[in-house]
This record gives C-alpha cells, structure tokens and sequence, in this order.
C-alpha cells in the first residue's frame, strides 16, 4: 500500500474538517459550519446515489462538523471561545486514544470503506498504531498546553499555542521520522553491501570495506584476481568488457577478473569468478605473478593466474559482451588502437616475459 493510495482514499472523508477549519478562520464559524456541513451533505448524496450505500466515515465528518460549531457558536464567551481548540483536541485525543491504545483502531475501521481495494498487512497495521500512539501523545500535549493558555496566558499566547505550535510539533515529529527512515535505509544498504578484505602489500588482511568504498578514490588496497586463458595455439583469450561497466566500458580484458570477497582466499575467488563469467568448471590455474596496479579510482593487489583450455562455450551475457582467442601479435599490432583496458596491457606484458615458461607449460599440460 502506497501513501498516495491511502491519502487518495481517505481525502473524501476528511475534506469536510479540512474546508471547515480554513472556512471558519476566514468567515467565522458559523458560516464555516455551513459551508462544511453543506460539502458533507454534498458528499454524502453524491457516495450514496453511485454506490447506494450511506458513507458513514463522511457522516461521522458531517456530524462532527456540527458538533464542533455549535459548541462554538453556544460558547460565545472569551475565555469559552479559547476553550474551543482545547474541546476539538479533547475529541481528537479520545478517538486517538482508543485507537492507539486498545483493541480496536476505531480509525482504521472508518477508514475500512475506503480502503477496500487497498490491502493494510499486519506489519503495516502494527506500525500504523505505533504512530498513532506518538501522535495521541503529541494531541494530548498540544491539548493541555492549549487548556493553560486559555486560562493564563494573553491572546497572542494563546493563538500561537492554538495554532502555529501543532503545526511546529508534527513538523518535529515528520522530521524525525525522516531522518530515522533514512538511517535505517543507510543501515539497511551497509548490511546488505558487498564485502571485501583490506590487505597489506604482501597479501596480509588488514581490515574490511565495501566494493564501494573502495571504488571511490580512497585507495584502500584490496586484492583482486585474474585468470588468463590460453589455448594449444598459443592464443589468448579476451573478454570484450559490457558497454553497461563503470570501470572500462566496451573495452577488452582479461578473460576473467573479480574481486576476492571478505572471508574467502584467493584461489577460491577464482574459481568463483571463473565459474560465474565464463563457466569454468574445476580450472586448474597456474600462478603468474602478483602485483599493485593503481588507477585514478582505486588500488588493487593482483594475483594472476593462467589456465590452458581449448574451448569456451558459454559466458555470462549480463557482464561480458563477446569473448574469443587473440594470438600475441595480434594483440601487439592492436594495443596503440587502445582498444585493451590498460590493466590488461600492463598484464600482457607479463605474459610475454614469461612466454617461454609458457611454451613449456603448453607442451606439458593437455588442453580442455
């Protein structure tokens, strides 16, 4: 259930008490008792005749409305005058008062008729009293500062008391719950982050922070692993990055790279990310080297990994636009082109320094 639901939904009802609270500040009471009253009959006639049933939330309205002026028309006097907030907030206080407070949410129930195409689920009704039991302390307050005023306090004491005061108090309390819902959410979104280690230059865990933390500039050194693929050719396989990435879009990289998430080690987060973006199942990677590689954004500590395999036959669409084989040359013609993130170049150059151990490494290990 949406606010704008619920307010759609109530509005009918309470358009009476809201006309004659403005009416009555710009005509008087009497004439604002009419007007209003006048509207609920409106209302009323017009509920009943489309869906042939009395509207007993807009009765109930009509009939405060009533109540309310009359007694504040008989009350003529000064000081039963100041009385008036003080008898409209007695009334409020009652109906908030039983409604927060025992069994039956008498408010809640007028607003039945209009909700019926609106669903209140337990959680939202419980929350919902709870509300209602801050707001009934907050009317009461209000009603008993308004009830001293009336009786010590001068006029303009009392009109801010009657009026601006109620305003400032629910103002205190929207603001509040503003501010409480938005550290929840904050609390909410650092719970359900994503996780992962704080190292030293030499692998050793330090602390923890989340992805976006440490995607922020802040430097915060975090490992990061990278599997190369190569076939029996001595081809090497690329994965163009997706055009949707913030790190590198539509540019081609490591056939795999992620990050090692908090409480999992390295060669465990390969096989994860191995498993995830190409599908890789059981790989069997060779260690290459391990680095620092430092970006305007962030400062990563890299492990770097070679698997000999012959084929790809699937990768994950969500984060990889297209993969195939590159042969070193290829690759060398293309780098000036800057078509390669450049993590990537600084790992090909890697990867021809240790061509020859690679060689060997092919003409010993069968391909997949």
């Amino acid at each position: 259930m949406r606010k704008t639901d619920l307010f759609r939904s109530l509005l009918p009802g309470l358009l009476p008490l809201l006309v004659f609270i403005v009416a009555d500040e710009i005509w008087g009471t009497i004439i604002g008792m009419w007007v209003a009253v006048g509207l609920g009959i409106i209302e009323f006639t017009y509920i009943y005749i489309r869906q042939r049933k009395p509207d007993r939330f807009v009765l109930f309205d009509t009939l405060l409305i009533v109540a309310m002026g009359l007694v504040s028309i008989w009350l003529e006097n000064e000081i039963f005058f100041r009385l008036k907030p003080f008898i409209i907030g007695i009334i409020l206080c009652s109906i908030l008062g039983i409604s927060a407070f025992s069994g039956k949410n008498i408010m809640l129930l007028m607003s039945r008729r209009y909700l019926k195409n609106v669903s209140v689920s337990p959680v939202a009704e419980k929350r919902l009293h709870f509300t209602l039991q801050i707001i009934f302390w907050i009317f009461l307050l209000h009603t008993l500062l308004v009830l001293y005023a009336a009786f010590y306090m001068n006029s303009q004491a009392w009109a801010f008391i009657s009026g601006p005061l109620l305003f400032i108090l629910f103002g205190v309390f929207l603001v509040f719950e503003i501010v409480k819902t938005r550290f929840k959410t904050k609390t909410n979104i650092v719970e359900n982050a994503e996780w992962v280690p704080l190292v030293d230059e030499h692998g050793k865990i330090t602390g923890k922070a989340t992805r976006d933390a440490v995607h922020n500039g802040s430097k915060l050194l975090h490992p990061v692993v990278h599997l190369h693929v190569i076939n029996g050719n001595m081809m090497l396989l690329l994965q163009k990055r997706s055009a949707s990435k913030f790190i590198q879009p539509g540019k081609w990289d490591t056939a795999v790279g992620g990050h090692v998430d908090f409480g999992e080690d390295v060669l465990n987060a390969l096989r994860r990310e191995a498993a995830e973006e190409l599908h890789i199942e059981n790989p069997e990677p060779i260690p290459l080297k391990s680095y620092i590689w430092e970006s305007e954004i962030e400062k990563e500590l890299v492990f770097s990994f070679v698997e000999f395999r012959d084929h790809i036959f699937s990768f994950d669409k969500n984060e990889i636009e297209e993969v195939r084989f590159w042969s070193f040359s290829d690759i060398k013609n293309e780098i000036p082109k800057g078509i390669f993130t450049p993590n990537f170049v600084t790992e090909f150059e890697i990867l021809q320094q240790n061509i020859a151990m690679l060689r060997k490494k092919i003409g010993k290990t069968p391909t997949r």
